[in-house]
């Protein structure tokens, strides 16, 4: 959600920095800087807040240079202040990074121990004194920062500037997205082609691993093993209202594969992970310590994002929830308590059945709350609170990033609710935090299964009807892929809670009934196998998505078996839609459908 661009120009690039920046504030930031090359010296300005006060600031003190970086930050490690704001920079260097290294606390540790001093919250810093620390023993920039990109561990993007090096900008990416711009004599570097669509409509997008040296002459490419690479340059049409597909075939999978940057961003607004707590505004009309009960509203993906929470606001929070679609939720007519909360759930904010509940809920008296994507839309101006979604735009008609995003926050504020009210001590939200920041790890490591998910897809495309089955958190996410096959191959499938299969479903199994079973092992795993043991005596066909552990104490054949690796129970609902969104695409792509508008669906619902 970060944006990064960088100019060697012919020219001062300073206010073209600045307006590159603009171009990304869809993905949303609390505060913005530039760093410039000016006769071999870095140069720096930051402001909190607005690119107006970083503008402002230009305005007063400007920068020269033809050669510079700039960055729009969402905190993710410190409070948003100049302090943190990046550019961050060392004698020898400034450097501007999107997305969370892992393993900063041991590296800050190492480098304090060797003398280097800390003057931020960041994680980021500790990247900029890593290869300061190897320039001070020599190795010249390409080197320095070759070697140190495997001491990395997270998901990142940087963009670095040299002292001295007024022809020259180094990239590097794994997991967050970084394209190349290419010009007469002069070249960009940015977060996606929207940021470089003033300049140039050529460019390339190094794939994950890759680093690249770019000079005013073009740009050398290392592949992850450090061995020379080539990237295909692409003209593309984007502009300032436009979103690149890049290298993707289409924007549904572009958007699956954004999850572990969005996930972190969205994570990282509503908790610190420096002090392992939640953070949620203090100002809110409502007090989570007081709430008795939550009313919660929503459609489609959504309203299957809310029936996680459910589960959640129950357990970690002991509050009960009342959950409704929301073309039901006002014609029921539910007698709601004066001044309770109601929580209504929309990539848009604009989904008319969602706003006619949200509008009933007001005439009852109740606080509201939304969460949504769009801060401009029609809810988000109409509820008392808004808990924004960091997803960017998703252009795909199937959502997968809002999803995803819809669950960060809903869990955050489960935690926050359970600790405002005494539930969890402050030793339980510390783990649930932590947990909830090893999320984009997961959900990186959950995209590597693709290869293996299309071969299942190539069988599910054969088949007419599919069955899902899983328990507690699980069954909402039976629901949702169910709901994105039936979205995107147009195959008829239906989800169940795995314990009703007795009840009705079973009658359905066969042999040429495919059952997918969500089910990784938790405290009732031993159940769900009962239930596959039932499908596999009536010849069903197995699909089972499990983890090591689940796979081993499973002990039934199966046609297929997914492992995802092994993660808290907070995290599964969150990590194992990605398989379920993989498998739904790869299936439509099989069988010829038009993924990102299938037929009769779109974006926003605007109508009931």
């Amino acid at each position: 959600m970060c944006g990064i661009v960088g100019i060697i120009g012919k020219q001062p690039v300073a206010p073209l920095l600045v307006d590159a920046l603009k171009r990304l504030e869809y993905r949303g930031y609390d505060s913005a800087g530039i760093a410039t090359l000016d006769a071999g010296l870095i140069k720096r300005r930051r402001a909190e807040g607005k690119l107006i006060n970083l503008e402002n600031l230009l305005g007063n003190d400007p920068l020269s240079g033809n050669t510079g970086i700039g960055h729009t930050r969402w905190a993710t490690h410190g409070v948003p202040n100049e302090t943190n704001a990046h550019p961050h920079q060392t004698e020898k260097l400034a450097i501007v990074h999107n997305g969370i290294i892992e393993n900063f606390r041991e590296l800050r540790d190492e480098l304090i121990a060797d003398g280097y001093n800390f003057v931020t919250e960041t994680d980021t810093e500790a990247v900029a004194h890593l290869i300061t620390r190897s320039m001070d023993n020599g190795l010249d920039p390409r080197s320095a920062v070759s070697q140190n990109l495997e001491r990395l561990e997270g998901a990142f993007a940087i963009g670095i500037l040299f002292k001295g090096e007024e022809n020259l900008i180094i990239a590097a990416r794994r997991g967050a997205p970084l394209a190349i711009g290419y010009g007469e004599g002069e070249m960009y570097l940015g977060s996606d082609a929207i940021a470089l669509s003033p300049f140039t409509n050529v460019l390339s997008y190094l794939e994950d691993g890759d680093w690249a040296a770019i000079t005013s002459g073009g740009v050398e490419i290392h592949d992850v093993s450090g061995g020379r690479v080539q990237r295909e340059k692409q003209v593309t049409v984007a502009s300032s209202v436009m979103v690149d597909k890049g290298n993707y075939r289409h924007f549904m999978l572009k958007e699956i594969y954004e999850q572990p940057e969005v996930i972190s961003h969205t994570l990282s607004h509503y908790l610190d992970f420096a002090t392992s707590s939640t953070r949620f505004p203090k100002e809110l009309p409502f007090d989570f310590a007081n709430l008795d009960r939550i009313a919660i509203s929503a459609c489609g993906t959504a309203y299957l994002a809310g029936l996680v929470s459910k589960y959640w606001f129950e357990r970690y929070a002991r509050v009960p929830v009342d959950i409704d679609i929301a073309s039901e939720f006002r014609y029921r007519e539910m007698p709601l308590a004066k001044g309770g909360l109601s929580l209504f759930i929309s990539q848009s904010g604009e989904t008319a059945d969602t706003l006619a509940a949200l509008r009933y809920c007001r005439a009852q008296g109740q606080h509201i709350g939304s969460v949504v994507n769009v801060r401009e839309s029609t809810m988000a101006r109409e509820s008392d609170a808004i808990f924004q979604t960091l997803a960017g735009p998703e252009i795909g008609v199937a959502s997968t990033k809002a999803l995803t995003c819809q669950l960060s926050v809903l869990a955050s504020m489960a935690v926050a609710v359970g600790r405002a009210k005494g539930v969890l001590s402050g030793q339980q939200e510390e783990k649930l935090v932590h947990n909830l920041s090893e999320a984009p790890k997961f959900a990186n490591q959950a995209l590597k299964l693709e290869q293996e998910i299309q071969k299942i897809a190539g069988d599910l495309a054969k088949v007419k009807h599919v069955l899902y089955l899983g328990r507690d958190t699980n069954y909402p996410l039976a629901l949702e892929g169910a709901l994105k096959l039936k979205e995107l191959s147009y195959i008829h499938a239906e989800g169940y809670a795995a314990g009703e299969l007795k009840h009705g479903p079973i009658a359905l199994i066969d042999e040429d009934m495919p059952v997918i079973v969500i089910a990784p092992h938790d405290k009732i795993f031993d159940k769900t196998v009962s239930n596959m043991q039932e499908v596999a005596a009536r010849g069903g066909r197995i699909i089972l998505i499990t983890d090591r552990t689940g796979a081993a104490k499973a002990s039934m054949d199966t046609e297929h078996t997914l492992i995802m690796p092994d993660m808290p129970d907070i995290l599964t609902p969150l990590i194992y839609s990605i398989p379920a969104q993989l498998l739904a695409y790869h299936t439509a792509v099989f069988m010829g459908t038009d993924v990102d508008q299938p037929r009769n669906l779109a974006k926003s619902v605007t109508v009931e």
